[in-house]
């Protein structure tokens, strides 16, 4: 029989992929990005500095609550202002907590072993200063120098978005090149990332919790990549609909077959309408609207 402490530690590496299926399920796929940038306060009428930063914040979160299953915060937004605008992160998580809303921190961190186990202490463990649900990394000191971060979220029923494809066009000639060593010597650096990933996942029962970042406008290099979302059992992150150009359509193509864990981040598009909190609460709802059809239309297919 399997030690019940074995079975807990089980149940807690699994939590966050339980936790954001339920949302998903309960809201749709939308994640909402909450990055303060400078244009967007000062067309809101905020100043541009941490306490601008945390009142967007806040109004953004007050859109999405109840009506999308996770908000993605972007860190160099609130890192610009110094430690006021760590302050105002902290505060701001503290208030999606407070709300039951499912937060992800856009981090984006990497490095050596060593050098990141830090993260833990600021994202993971109870009494972190920005406990996160989950956080982004970045994998190019090689996707297996993520292993003791990506065990620390586990451990600590967290979990972790891992870059593979970005939506960024530039991302494609590093994403897309072929690996000359290792265990996927021949495929390209995408695909070894994404295996590396799914690795994690193998044993968990539903959605588990390691997950990718692939950009919704990264269709006409997906095939060339190597890399399959419908096979995939970790959520996906999925930045570039809206203002960096993806549309319905290429959520169909970029996500044809994957069964209904992909997560679409949408931010300016809903913050443009602020700050009046009706105007972006019936973006958010329109826009959690146009992804869940588009997604539950190639869930379909």
């Amino acid at each position: 029989m399997t030690d019940p402490s074995t079975q807990e530690q089980l149940a807690l590496r699994s939590d966050f992929g339980v936790r954001l299926s339920n949302s998903m399920k309960q809201y749709g796929p939308l994640c909402v990005g909450i990055d303060p940038h400078r244009k967007l306060l000062t067309d809101w009428g905020y100043e541009v500095d941490a306490q601008g930063a945390e009142l967007y914040a806040m109004r953004m979160l007050q859109a999405a609550n109840g009506r999308a299953a996770a908000v993605k915060f972007q860190t160099s937004m609130f890192e610009r202002y110094g430690s006021r605008g760590y302050a105002a992160l902290e505060r701001v998580l503290f208030a999606a907590r407070q709300m039951d809303i499912i937060t992800i921190v856009d981090c984006l961190h990497g490095g050596l072993s060593t050098t990141i186990s830090a993260i833990a202490d600021a994202y993971f463990k109870p009494n972190a200063p920005m406990l996160a649900d989950a956080i982004t990394l970045l994998p190019y000191y090689g996707a297996r120098s993520l292993g003791g971060v990506i065990d620390d979220a586990l451990n600590n029923g967290r979990g972790v978005f891992i870059a593979s494809l970005t939506s960024n066009p530039e991302g494609a000639s590093l994403q897309t090149a072929i690996r000359q060593t290792g265990e996927y010597k021949g495929k390209t650096v995408a695909y070894g990332i994404a295996n590396t990933a799914q690795k994690y996942n193998m044993d968990t029962p539903g959605l588990g919790s390691v997950g990718l970042i692939i950009g919704a406008t990264i269709g006409q290099w997906l095939q060339e990549s190597g890399v399959a979302p419908s096979s995939f059992t970790g959520p996906i992150l999925s930045p570039g609909y809206g203002w960096q150009g993806a549309e319905a359509s290429d959520l169909k193509t970029v996500f044809r077959g994957t069964h209904g864990n992909v997560l679409v981040t949408v931010s300016r598009a809903i913050a443009e309408h602020g700050p009046d909190i009706q105007s972006l609460i019936q973006a958010t709802e329109s826009i959690a609207l146009d992804v869940r059809l588009a997604l539950m239309e190639e869930t379909l297919d």
